[in-house]
């Protein structure tokens, strides 16, 4: 626990926090992969004209092939939300769909692809498609 501690106020420091970030992304790039840390700012909705905006912080992995019904092979990206927010797109179906919209349109802005939107579906009766990563 003790060392816990230790670890933990050290990556409270903002100069130790960077010198940590930047070592693990140096010893990720040796081994051919970019790290990009998320610093989300904190909020929840701000006010605008004609109502709230919201924000919902996601985190998006570049596409990887699978392999789909009939052995074809299909690009799935991967789009991370809060469980809070899971929870909450559970309970709600426009909440679901303002999700299911927000990853879809991260990955067509981010990945530069343009989805099937009329298509796309959401996962059923499992939690990720292949191995999670």
């Amino acid at each position: 626990r003790a060392l816990f501690a230790e670890y933990a106020a050290e990556l409270a420091d903002p100069e130790q926090r960077r010198l940590y970030e930047e070592e693990v992304a140096a010893l990720e790039r040796e081994r051919g992969v970019e790290v990009r840390f998320v610093h989300p700012a904190a909020g929840y909705a701000s006010a605008e004209p004609g109502g709230p905006r919201w924000a919902l912080p996601y985190s998006l992995a570049p596409g990887r092939e699978e392999l789909g019904r009939g052995g074809r092979r299909r690009l799935v990206y991967d789009v991370v939300f809060h469980p809070a927010a899971l929870r909450l797109a559970a309970r709600s179906p426009r909440f679901r769909r303002l999700l299911s919209d927000t990853a879809l349109d991260a990955v067509e802005r981010h990945c530069a692809v343009q989805l099937d939107r009329a298509n796309a579906t959401v996962l059923r009766g499992i939690k990720y498609k292949g191995v999670p990563q």
